[in-house]
């Protein structure tokens, strides 16, 4: 009778003990207590910074934000009124790739007191200046892509390291918790490092190909539009140097009107040639 009680006491001890070996391990302690300070401190902020790269280079890097469709045209039409003396009062502070481009080429020209030409080369060095600063920031997830799958693999041989070491110092047999405790270390800092790395190089390639693509459109227009620009001055000149009848200096009436009927022409010329060049 004892016998049996024992037995059936030490039955219940090693089912206690298989089940609670069996015991459902959650994703929190398999996927981050179980990789240890290199995912806590070191992959897992790399992720977070990847998310906000994301977000903030989707925010910033779009169409609508960087190449306004009408954009040209109303820069075109403030320079006939005003010239280029106030382009950057209007349009300074717009993160148009187009408008920065070309204040930048005028102020640069005013300067140096530069022809057409000049200005032209000055507005596409301005707008490989606007790429180069935008992929300085896309490069962040490149950099992180390219770091984080090395996180992954140090935090692989680190606990293979420790699961060999753990069978060389074992005389018999190892424990099987701390065994399997370093090789879950090797597994989940490399499972962390390619979940960072995928999607930081995977954005990288997306801005990068957006950002191209946007300065090339953008050089295209600065163009064009630099052209206009050329034109309206040009008409704005012949206009100012079209001397005034002696009848219409005798009366200022008609000397008004006549400078009405110039504006007139002056404007219909300035929406002929200020038509967006995109559809």
């Amino acid at each position: 009778m004892l016998f049996l009680v024992s037995q059936s006491v030490l039955l219940g001890g090693s089912l206690a003990s298989v089940s609670a070996a069996q015991a459902p391990v959650s994703l929190y302690e398999h996927f981050f207590v179980a990789g240890g300070p290199i995912v806590w401190f070191v992959l897992l902020p790399m992720s977070v910074a990847v998310v906000y790269l994301a977000i903030d280079l989707s925010l910033s890097i779009r169409r609508k934000r960087l190449l306004p469709a009408d954009l040209a045209s109303r820069i075109a039409a403030h320079t006939a009124q005003f010239g280029t003396a106030r382009l950057a009062e209007r349009f300074g502070r717009q993160p148009a790739l187009v408008s920065r481009a070309v204040i930048g080429a005028f102020q640069r020209s005013r300067q140096l007191h530069s022809d057409a030409a000049t200005v032209r080369q000055f507005a596409a060095e301005s707008l490989q200046e606007i790429g180069q600063r935008l992929l300085r920031k896309a490069e962040w997830c490149q950099i992180i892509g390219n770091v984080a799958p090395m996180v992954g693999l140090f935090g692989t041989v680190f606990g293979m390291i420790r699961a060999f070491n753990l069978l060389g110092i074992s005389e018999g047999q190892p424990a099987y918790d701390q065994l399997a405790a370093a090789i879950s270390v090797a597994l989940v800092t490399t499972f962390w490092g390619l979940m960072v790395a995928i999607p930081a190089l995977f954005c990288y390639g997306i801005f990068r190909s957006r950002i191209e693509a946007c300065i090339g459109e953008a050089a295209i227009e600065t163009d064009v539009l630099l052209g206009q620009m050329v034109a309206i001055k040009k008409v704005a000149e012949q206009l100012a140097d079209t001397p005034v009848t002696k009848d219409a200096q005798s009366n200022n009436k008609n000397a008004h009107r006549n400078k009405g009927d110039k504006n007139t022409e002056r404007v219909q010329d300035i929406l002929y040639m200020t038509e967006p060049p995109r559809s």
